[in-house]
């Protein structure tokens, strides 16, 4: 097997896991009445445990190769101030999706797409900062609004459901986490900072789980599958996998295998949950998944990099 294929076979595998995660979070809302907040906190948490063997493996083995270096102040800094800023900001996009997707006019697999947006999103707020759009991101962000449509606006009344609209807004927020990944995430370890967030994001859910779900220790244990795959699964598997995928596949490549995110969400709801997309509902997931990968081609006349 080659080290592409292995690189893409490990990216399907955390876009797998990303997108039954959907799942979970359906259930942990709907079968086991679990509060928003309560969810995300113990699920962060628990994704920021599961994450220190592999900062402590990685650590051991470039000290054994010689390739470790000492962390300066500095650089620890930085570290702690972007687990802080991406960890906030993570902290309002998680729980808002939780909120969405406890919401019942919605379900796991409508808000799996809809969140999907932060791909066509983010090219547009770049567009605030001065940088030039591509016309394949404009042609990619129409389509998404009409995906969107099908997907969320009733065609007996042309109303729209509140799970539905802060999954909208769930997308802006994740779009925002995006760019300040991208602003911390070459300045820091990944696999530090990516921890660092999650206990971040757990301990500010924990405010509100405290003053607003008034949570029950034993309802929470009575949850703890949808927990632990959440916190096991999307956080420390996933993200090892991407970590490993990413080292050799393309990077286009590799960002239309991880969008599979969303259909893995739907696929995954009918499954378990038998959530079965209305016809409308399943041509509004095709045009956004179409735009989710124009958005992704890359430009004309231009190499793919190896």
């Amino acid at each position: 097997m080659s080290r592409k294929l292995k690189g893409n076979l490990f990216l399907l595998t955390a876009a797998f896991f990303w997108g039954s995660t959907f799942v979970a979070q359906e259930m942990a809302a709907k079968t086991y009445h679990i509060g928003a907040y309560t969810y995300q906190s113990t699920r962060m948490i628990v994704g920021a445990i599961v994450l220190l063997p592999l900062i402590l493996t990685m650590t051991y083995f470039s000290k054994k190769n010689g390739t470790y270096k000492k962390p300066t102040i500095k650089d620890r800094n930085t570290l702690l101030i972007g687990g802080i800023v991406c960890g906030s900001v993570l902290c309002v996009a998680s729980c808002v999706q939780q909120l969405a997707i406890s919401d019942k006019g919605t379900n796991s697999g409508k808000i799996a797409f809809i969140t999907a947006l932060y791909i066509l999103i983010v090219p547009i707020i770049h567009l605030f900062f001065g940088n030039r759009i591509k016309l394949k991101v404009i042609i990619a962000a129409l389509m998404g609004v009409v995906g969107l449509y099908f997907i969320s606006v009733s065609a007996d009344d042309f109303s729209i459901s509140k799970g539905d609209l802060l999954g909208i807004v769930c997308a802006l927020f994740f779009s925002f986490h995006i760019l300040v990944i991208d602003y911390f995430g070459p300045k820091v370890d990944g696999v530090k900072l990516s921890c660092l967030q999650f206990l971040v994001c757990g301990i500010e859910a924990a405010i509100p789980t405290i003053l607003v779900d008034k949570p029950d220790v034993l309802a929470i244990l009575s949850c703890w599958g949808p927990i632990l795959y959440a916190g096991v699964f999307s956080c420390g598997v996933a993200y090892t996998c991407q970590i490993l995928g990413q080292q050799n596949a393309n990077p286009t490549i590799a960002s239309i295998i991880m969008s599979l995110e969303s259909v893995f969400g739907i696929l995954t709801g009918i499954v378990i949950l038998g959530n079965i997309p209305s016809v409308r509902e399943t041509i509004g997931c095709i045009i956004m998944f179409i735009a989710i990968i124009v958005s992704q081609l890359p430009s004309e006349n231009k190499k793919l990099k190896k």
